[in-house]
């Protein structure tokens, strides 16, 4: 990483705690965060839930993009970049100020692995999300390619979606194999970053039960010592 912009690692000033977490499709990284959601909310927390690509600014372009297959890998960047300065300051930097406890499905280190395999600069990427702030807690999920894709076909939804299998980049004819070509490429870039964006890499491979457990355990919310899981 030599040369590159280092993501910002010193606290925030606001009160309230951001927590992130990362991982590809299939990682089981948003089951996790809506468990830690409803939980805190039942100890009496404020918790505000934000999530990638959500933001009312630009959903509506990146969905007719992808509709029509249009999107280029820079202009992906850039629209997720502009998805995540407008909830930054919208969504999360408000409820931060009050003292909330700000949960994020995904953060600025999904463009660092993602954009990166789409071929983007790793230090442009850096520089486009300079104005980001660190998280309290940022929990990486990482999972074998295999048991991701068999999470993504045996779930609710039971199919892949064009880009988050790479179809755009002509790896595969295949979606399942493009798949497995793409997000084992992001999987790798996640582990180049891990150490320097200071993930907490969790085994996403553990029932639900001990992730979750895992995850209140080290909470900067929650005090030490405290029994953390409560079967809901």
């Amino acid at each position: 990483m030599s040369g590159q912009p280092t993501p910002p690692r010193h606290p925030h000033p606001y009160p309230g705690k951001l927590i992130i977490v990362e991982g590809i499709d299939g990682s089981g990284k948003s089951t996790q965060l809506l468990l830690l959601h409803k939980w805190l909310e039942s100890k009496g927390y404020r918790v505000f839930f934000t999530e990638w690509n959500s933001s009312e600014l630009v959903k509506d372009t990146t969905k007719r993009g992808k509709k029509s297959k249009s999107l280029t890998p820079t202009t992906f960047s850039l629209l997720h970049a502009t998805d995540f300065a407008s909830r930054l300051y919208h969504e999360i930097l408000p409820p931060l100020k009050a003292g909330m406890i700000v949960l994020a499905d995904r953060y600025m280190y999904t463009a660092f692995a993602r954009d990166v395999v789409r071929g983007v600069s790793p230090e442009w990427i850096r520089k486009l999300y300079s104005f980001a702030i660190a998280p309290d807690m940022a929990f990486y999920f990482k999972v074998p390619i295999e048991v991701a894709i068999s999470r993504l076909l045996g779930g609710t939804r039971g199919q892949l979606k064009y880009y988050e299998a790479g179809m755009d980049m002509n790896l595969n004819q295949d979606m399942t194999e493009s798949f497995r070509i793409f997000q084992s490429s992001i999987l790798a870039q996640y582990e180049k970053i891990v150490d320097e964006c200071q993930l907490i890499t969790m085994d996403a491979t553990k029932d639900i039960e001990a992730q979750q457990n895992a995850i209140r355990v080290i909470s900067p919310i929650v005090p030490a010592g405290r029994s953390t899981w409560d079967r809901m």
